[in-house]
């Protein structure tokens, strides 16, 4: 180890919230043993999980390797990206908006997006769509942002201006009665993040980054492209694929793509630390250097209670369940008899999710760096799940 990465390392340890002699759930270890099985047989290249309770971290596990090629490991420094817990957000900076008195979560899309009314409507309720029904997923938008390519090497990873996506509205249709049903969406947070602009005159990544990150001091999160000063901790992500001769290979990606225009639904990229502030402010456990009342300048507990509120039931993907709710951008679960609130993410190869009781204060945090498209271990991925689910009890 060099002694400049050593020093980053001590200090990230010295920022990093924990407690001095505190333990991991007696369940820590058969934990990280079912993430490792999964880890092996889904071939993850590289995956870091934390526990913590009240914004403090009990336990932490690293493993594999952030850049395979390099044979850098995972370690505390690492930056994975976070997907679609990006949405939350961009759902907070919305509420926060409410709160200072500048939109309604009644106020109809099109008043702020009048674009939308080239999108067919079959059921002429365009104007009836509001947007709280954006932040459930209820309004009747496709899931898909950029469902149109055709996996060529020269086209865009996702669409990369306003543009663009305006040009397209005419090819897309409401896909059911808004506020009938659930129904994930991304271009849904795109629209949102366009009611930011145009309401506070910054891009969303500046009103975020002034509203968000520099109050909570998540000094190490960032939008798109990885900043220079900390390309050396970026992670790759990884594709494990069959070729054309059905021979399952692993691929390099990178470490950096560009997510365009769909940066609100799907661009954070931070290391787990980052996501350790985060989580602390969700469950209002205090940290060094915080305050309640920095907390609530953010958002009040009382608005981030209203987004935890159990909407429309879910009805497709990992998540569903008899028990699953979508709120405002969060996931609302109910586990024998617990609430537990969080969210997952998906983009290139990076995964992540971050789950949480606000109640108990326990919460757990992962990411991942690869997909593995030829042989997805489903099994094994529920189990760590489940079991990752028994660590917040």
């Amino acid at each position: 180890m060099t002694t400049a990465r050593h020093i980053l390392l001590v200090a990230l340890t010295l920022l990093t919230p924990a407690v001095s002699g505190a333990q991991a759930p007696e369940s820590w270890p058969a934990f990280t043993r079912t993430l490792q099985a999964y880890v092996d047989s889904d071939r993850v290249v590289g995956a870091s999980v934390v526990v913590l309770k009240h914004g403090r971290v009990l336990g932490r596990y690293d493993t594999g390797y952030a850049a395979q090629a390099a044979n850098a490991r995972v370690d505390s420094l690492t930056i994975f990206h976070w997907g679609s817990i990006t949405k939350s957000l961009t759902a907070i900076a919305i509420m926060q908006l409410r709160d200072r008195g500048k939109l309604s979560l009644d106020d109809r899309i099109v008043r702020w997006v009048p674009e939308l009314r080239t999108m067919h409507d079959p059921y002429g309720m365009m104007d009836s769509i509001t947007i709280r029904m954006l932040l459930s997923h209820t309004a009747g938008f496709q899931a898909g942002t950029w469902p149109w390519g055709n996996n060529r090497p020269w086209e865009p990873f996702e669409p990369t201006t306003w543009n663009q996506l305006v040009a397209m509205m005419p090819y897309q249709q409401l896909l059911f009665r808004p506020g009938s049903r659930y129904s994930y969406s991304n271009p849904a947070f795109i629209y949102l993040a366009r009611v930011v602009e145009l309401v506070t005159g910054d891009p969303w990544d500046a009103y975020v980054q002034k509203n968000i990150f520099a109050p909570l001091e998540l000094t190490r999160s960032y939008f798109r492209a990885t900043p220079y000063y900390l390309a050396a901790h970026r992670s790759h992500n990884y594709l494990v694929h069959r070729d054309s001769g059905g021979r399952t290979v692993l691929q390099d990606n990178g470490a950096d793509f560009d997510p365009g225009i769909t940066s609100p639904n799907s661009a954070w990229n931070a290391p787990l630390s980052d996501l350790v502030k985060y989580t602390a402010f969700l469950t209002n456990a205090v940290l060094p250097g915080m305050s309640r009342a920095r907390y609530d300048v953010v958002l009040a507990r009382a608005s981030l209670e209203e987004m935890w509120r159990p909407g429309m039931p879910m009805s497709q993907g990992y998540e569903s369940s008899p028990s699953s709710w979508m709120g405002l951008s969060f996931f609302v679960r109910d586990r024998n008899g617990q609430r537990i609130l969080g969210h997952t993410g998906s983009q290139a190869g990076f995964r992540a999710f971050f789950y949480f009781d606000p109640v108990n204060g326990m919460a757990i945090i992962a990411a991942f760096n690869t997909t593995n498209t030829a042989a997805p271990a489903t099994a094994a991925q529920r189990r760590m799940q489940e079991a990752a689910f028994d660590l917040l009890r």
